[in-house]
């Protein structure tokens, strides 16, 4: 019998199932493709001696399948074959099914010999608990920021246009139906949070972090604004989730404040730096979560530019009825306000019109292909 056992890289070596064990202790012979395999460190504290199969166990899956098979039908027992090997080299290569591809193929052409050889059997040692790739992740993040000119030499600002960028590509492959594609594009939108973790690690004036004190901080704010999950609060119903949210992070809000700042707002912590319309309707779900009047989202008489606050910074408006662009401005901001009334997204519902009047460009230039 052969019994091809697969373990995880991203297990602590001799972290493995009983029947793992049993299957190495029992084996006439355990074999192994690099001496630099994790488990064989901890195979020997236990007494279970593995031997190196060498420049054998690099050869094509096709040849690496006979030379297990044929030690198996010498053996007075079974023989295990260690699968894997350093855990760099699975990086990237994972197939979903636990199993990487260079492990896939091989056990496809012992599949293949089928009768013609001894019974195959796959064991898996250790499986990933979910999550785990992301330890391949940081770790490739590493290896990178090292050895490759180019991510070595990236600041937070030189991928700065990445952070916008990946987000709207897994926007679009959202928006297009496209489930390959977004899983692909949020892959890259993961990258971008690991990299400018990596980034910030490396500072040493005291402003540094790490991706796990990124990942503590998410974790730390979700346990604290789900207390009906994690604490004893009760709630009948999303809304009421909602509610809780918004009050917690008002409490938060006033907690980081100092004395002498200026008093805190639902509009607190408002990136302007997002695009308009997605700027507009923002402010006006926070306002209206903190019961401002609506009427403030469209505004009337003169025209009035959202944002050009008088010369005394409290955020008064100026007159400007003889400016159109001002006009036009609190035109579509009103709008925003209408759209918001009657629960549409004006980001999403602009993009699809966009998206309908690009159909409707291109229909006319398939009619009209001489112009």
């Amino acid at each position: 019998m052969l019994i091809v056992l697969v373990t995880s890289p991203r297990v602590a070596p001799g972290l493995l199932t009983a029947a793992a064990w049993d299957a190495l202790r029992g084996a006439a012979r355990v074999l192994c493709g690099s001496p630099g395999h994790p488990q064989l460190p901890v195979l020997a504290d236990a007494g279970v001696s593995c031997e190196i199969l060498g420049e054998a166990a690099v050869a094509p899956a096709a040849t690496l399948a006979q030379t297990l098979t044929a030690a198996a039908a010498q053996a007075d027992g079974p023989v295990v074959w260690l699968a894997g090997g350093p855990a760099r080299t699975a990086f990237g290569t994972g197939t979903g099914a636990g199993t990487s591809e260079d492990e896939s193929e091989l056990l496809a052409e012992l599949n293949e010999m089928g009768t013609r050889g001894p019974a195959t059997v796959l064991l898996r040692g250790s499986a990933d608990l979910p999550g785990a790739r992301l330890l391949d992740l940081v770790a490739t993040m590493e290896i990178l920021r090292a050895e490759c000119p180019w991510d070595a030499k990236q600041t937070h600002e030189s991928l700065a246009p990445h952070l916008l960028e990946e987000p709207y590509e897994a926007l679009e492959a959202l928006e297009n139906g496209d489930h390959r594609a977004l899983r692909e594009e949020l892959g890259d939108v993961l990258m971008q949070v690991i990299f400018h973790a990596k980034v910030a690690s490396e500072r040493d004036d005291g402003t540094g972090y790490s991706v796990d004190d990124v990942a503590d901080g998410i974790v730390s704010k979700l346990v604290r604004r789900h207390p009906h999950v994690f604490a004893d609060v009760t709630v009948s119903g999303a809304d009421e989730v909602k509610q809780n949210w918004d009050a917690i992070k008002r409490a938060e809000r006033a907690e980081k404040a100092s004395p002498g700042d200026a008093p805190s707002s639902a509009l607190d912590g408002v990136p302007f730096g997002q695009p308009a319309l997605a700027l507009a309707a923002q402010l006006q779900r926070r306002a209206a979560r903190a019961d401002v009047p609506p009427e403030l989202g469209r505004p009337s008489g003169p025209a009035h530019g959202p944002g050009r606050a008088d010369a005394t910074g409290e955020g008064g408006i100026t007159g400007v009825a003889d400016d159109p662009g001002a006009s036009l401005g609190d035109h579509l901001f009103g709008l925003v306000a209408t759209a918001t009334a009657e629960g549409l997204d004006p980001e999403t519902e602009l993009r699809a019109a966009a998206r309908r009047y690009a159909g409707r460009v291109r229909a006319w230039e398939r009619a009209h292909p001489s112009r």
